[in-house]
């Protein structure tokens, strides 16, 4: 479509390993529009960073397009993706390591500039620095400061400070609040909205928390084991759930009311290997709906209507289930 930023097309990605060929992102479809955040919610390992190097081209492709307002990434050159990197950032999980420690937070957020030759003198750097520093809410006395001064949410600023140095059109953010404290969590979700609806920007959001993933996304898509198995509007998605995977990952959200049990899905039985995985849906030997049928062949994304795609060869009748219990 015209007004996609993103488009994801049969997407994969294979490790060679002693113990056969591991399957990271196995034939992954999905598209982002301008100006829209995508959640991407999985377990660790379910390959979701994965994809985002992909994006970005820190990882070459074993097949499949990224293509990105229309280039396909997969076959640009390094030059090429040099260029296109001015379009592209990413915020790190690790507000810490992800700076450079001899470095001050000025030259931390004005080494893009250089790098891209975006600035022709010291005092125009020095101006953009200060410019990014006020739109992530950095007091400017902190310009001569060094990453081990600040708390992390300071940090993670300078991190998004550095990303929005370039005015890129896409920002992915690999957890980008996972390690911060519950209250700087939502300091920092806040900013990257008003970021977003300020200057235009699209996101791809990577996590493993479906509470912070409801409020930030407008779009989720569930991972497990390199597949996509689930993907809605976020409202659609916490409304309707389908997949028994992504049941399972919304019943584990915390239950703010004290007294309320929880309806808490517990999953049981062994992962399924991604090295030299057998045809079938991967999450069968934990489901607690699984059939015989589930083996043999891989599920596909099916479309549920409203825009909702599920990957469960028994989702349409355990709907059906639902709706008949709940009359």
């Amino acid at each position: 479509m015209a007004d996609n930023i993103l488009e994801v097309k049969h997407l994969k990605k294979y490790f060679k390993t002693n113990r056969g060929t591991l399957h990271a992102v196995d034939d992954v479809n999905f598209s982002i529009r301008k100006g829209e955040t995508l959640g991407l919610v999985g377990e660790s390992g379910c390959g979701k960073s994965t994809i985002g190097r992909l994006i970005l081209g820190l990882h070459s492709a074993t097949s499949g397009e990224i293509l990105f307002n229309g280039q396909d990434i997969c076959r640009m050159d390094a030059q090429q993706m040099h260029s296109m990197r001015r379009q592209m950032q990413i915020i790190f999980q690790d507000p810490f390591s992800s700076l450079n420690p001899r470095m001050s937070i000025s030259e931390i957020i004005g080494e893009p500039l250089i790098i891209h030759k975006i600035v022709s003198s010291r005092a125009e750097l020095d101006k953009r620095v200060l410019e990014l520093m006020d739109v992530v809410g950095l007091s400017q006395r902190l310009e001569n400061s060094y990453p081990h001064e600040l708390d992390g949410g300071r940090r993670q600023r300078v991190g998004i400070a550095r990303a929005l140095s370039l005015t890129p059109q896409f920002i992915m953010c690999d957890e980008p609040v996972s390690s911060l404290d519950v209250s700087i969590q939502a300091q920092v979700l806040n900013l990257l909205k008003d970021l977003q609806a300020e200057f235009g920007l699209t996101y791809l959001f990577i996590t493993h928390d479906l509470s912070v993933v409801k409020y930030f996304s407008d779009k989720i898509a569930v991972m497990y084991l390199g597949q996509l198995v689930e993907t809605a509007d976020s409202d659609e998605l916490f409304r309707n759930t389908l997949h028994p995977y992504s049941q399972a990952l919304l019943s584990a959200i915390p239950e703010p009311r004290a007294h309320h049990k929880m309806q808490r899905v517990k999953l049981t039985g062994e992962l399924t290997s991604p090295i030299n995985p057998e045809p079938g849906c991967r999450f069968a030997k934990r489901c607690l709906y699984a059939a015989p049928y589930c083996t043999g062949q891989d599920p596909v994304l099916q479309d549920f209507g409203g825009n909702h795609f599920c990957a469960c060869f028994r989702a349409e009748e355990l709907r059906e289930e639902a709706a008949g219990a709940a009359e």
